[in-house]
């Protein structure tokens, strides 16, 4: 017998990940991972490997056979009408752990997270100094 809190999702958080997959709905939000507070604005499966994809199109026949599986992979997650979700998708991301500055400071970040590894969630993301135009 396994722990069976291994495969525990949060619903409303499965329906926010649903919403951004299959209509192409982002939110900003904050999510609570084994003492880490990764913040930033969930978006589409599909928005993820797009933007993943275009890491790789400039690059050797590799990269771009890896840049055109990963606009496949977002299509076919965005296709999946009835799929249940188990990844969270987020652009612009920070990651806090502690009272320490975030990681990365700068730059814009994607991040992907099991949705059953995902302790809590607040909606809104955190804004601290470096995000401020001066």
């Amino acid at each position: 017998m396994g722990s069976g809190s291994g495969t525990m999702k949060d619903s409303i958080l499965e329906f926010f990940v649903q919403a951004a997959n299959h209509h192409d709905f982002s939110l900003d939000i904050s999510l609570n991972v084994k003492g880490a507070v990764i913040s930033g604005t969930m978006v589409s499966a599909k928005e993820y490997f797009n933007t993943l994809s275009e890491t790789f199109e400039d690059g050797n026949e590799t990269a771009k056979m890896l840049s055109e599986q990963f606009v496949k992979t977002g299509e076919a997650v965005q296709a999946n009408d009835d799929s249940e979700a188990y990844f969270l998708h987020m652009k612009d991301t920070k990651v806090y752990c502690g009272d320490s500055k975030p990681t990365p400071s700068k730059g814009k970040i994607l991040w992907r997270g099991k949705l059953s590894e995902i302790d809590g969630f607040f909606l809104g993301k955190i804004i601290d100094s470096s995000d401020k135009e001066t």
